[in-house]
């Protein structure tokens, strides 16, 4: 190989090479740009500083002020809804509803002595057929007392006398006070 196909070669290899550096170039020069245009900003900031001082550290204040605003300013606590109980009434009617299940054959469990809620266990198949402890939702019920939970005051029992007629007419039993609608 000659020296002059040689030189052609490297030629080509330049020419080929050529336009990537005009990308490079293209990008050194916004990069150029971006940083003159950061030291102008710089330049006209200090040069309003020597000339107008109020401005300068009034804008700066005013800056200041904003980020702390945006900072410390934060939003408000959400507040989580909390369940208002609402006043239970001696000798009101009520009706048993269950505010946990969306099944229309649910049934509100009735207990002998308030508090015995904690220990309910459905393992058994002759407690689901004891009289009068599993009454259908919607079953008219009076309100006989409520009595707050000695373990957790947000609980409240209310004793009922079923009022519906049939077999559990007139009996009464525990329920937790979310139950009567």
């Amino acid at each position: 190989m000659s020296l002059d196909e040689n030189n052609n070669e490297t030629e080509n290899v330049n020419q080929a090479e050529e336009p990537k550096q005009t990308e490079t170039n293209t990008a050194a020069d916004s990069a150029a740009a971006a940083k003159n245009a950061a030291g102008n900003i710089v330049a006209n900031l200090l040069a309003l500083k020597e000339s107008n001082p109020k401005v300068f550290f009034g804008g700066v204040g005013a800056v200041a002020l904003v980020l702390a605003v945006l900072i410390f300013g934060g939003g408000s606590d959400v507040k989580l809804p909390v369940h208002q109980a609402k006043a239970m009434v001696p000798g009101q009617s009520y009706v048993l509803k269950s505010p946990n299940t969306y099944d229309p054959n649910a049934t509100v469990r009735l207990v002998s002595v308030p508090g015995s809620m904690a220990a309910y266990d459905d393992t058994e198949e002759n407690d689901r057929d004891g009289a009068c402890k599993h009454m259908p939702l919607n079953t008219p019920v009076k309100l006989i007392q409520s009595q707050s939970d000695s373990t957790d005051k947000n609980v409240v029992w209310a004793e009922v006398e079923i009022t519906e007629s049939g077999e559990c007419q007139g009996r009464k039993a525990w329920t937790s006070a979310i139950n009567l609608q």
